[in-house]
């Protein structure tokens, strides 16, 4: 973890996963900025290799998984999300995708948005999700 001062002297605090992209691109995995959470976009892939492969709904539940551990490190939780954005590479899976981010979020009803892109960084990675959450500093 790294902290910072923020706009109007508050702390900004960021964490990393160790993952290859975040010291070439230079973004954190995770950023606290008062009660402010903000989860860089997660591909559900773990130690280096992509799992679900082929598998949007999988991928889906993996990235989500990676997220609660990320919203866990800034002191949050899944229930803390208001927004979701959702990257799929393939936008007739809407239903699977959505199945599963219901599954997630059906008591929390973040606002969502869910797009097509041409592709992701890696293949095989079908979605990707970034989340914010509000989560007041205890």
């Amino acid at each position: 973890m790294s902290a910072a001062g923020g706009p109007g002297g508050g702390a900004v605090e960021r964490w990393g996963s160790g993952g290859p992209w975040e010291e070439i691109v230079g973004y954190s995995r995770v950023v606290r900025a008062g009660d402010h959470i903000h989860v860089a976009g997660t591909t559900a892939t773990v130690d280096g290799v992509v799992v679900g492969v082929g598998d949007v709904a999988e991928q889906a539940r993996v990235a989500l998984s990676i997220i609660a551990r990320a919203l866990a490190e800034a002191g949050a939780s899944l229930a803390d999300v208001v927004r979701t954005r959702i990257f799929v590479t393939d936008i007739t899976h809407w239903e699977a995708v959505g199945r599963v981010h219901g599954e997630v979020f059906g008591a929390v009803k973040p606002v969502a948005t869910m797009v097509e892109v041409s592709r992701l960084i890696d293949p095989d990675h079908l979605i990707e999700i970034e989340v914010d959450a509000f989560s007041p500093v205890r």
